[in-house]
C-alpha cells in the first residue's frame, strides 16, 4: 500500500472511530472529528501531513501526493 493510500485510510478509521466514540462515549469526541478534519484541510493546502511524516519513517513506500 502506498503512502497516500495509508493516510486516507488512517483519516477514514478516525473520523469513523471519533463518530463511534461520539456515539457511544461522550459527545466530546466530536472534537477529534474536528481535529482530523482540520488536519485533512490544512494537508491539501501546504502539503504537511504529520500522518504522512509518521507512515514514512514506519517504511510504508512512497506515493505521488506527500
Amino acid at each position: 500500500m502506498s503512502l497516500d493510500r495509508s493516510v486516507l485510510a488512517f483519516a477514514g478509521f478516525m473520523v469513523l472511530l471519533s463518530v463511534a466514540l461520539t456515539a457511544w462515549v461522550s459527545p466530546h469526541f466530536v472534537w477529534l472529528t474536528a481535529f482530523v478534519g482540520l488536519n485533512m484541510l490544512q494537508s491539501a493546502f501546504t502539503g504537511f501531513c504529520p500522518a504522512a511524516f509518521a507512515f514514512r519513517r514506519l517504511g510504508v513506500k512512497p506515493g505521488t501526493a506527500f
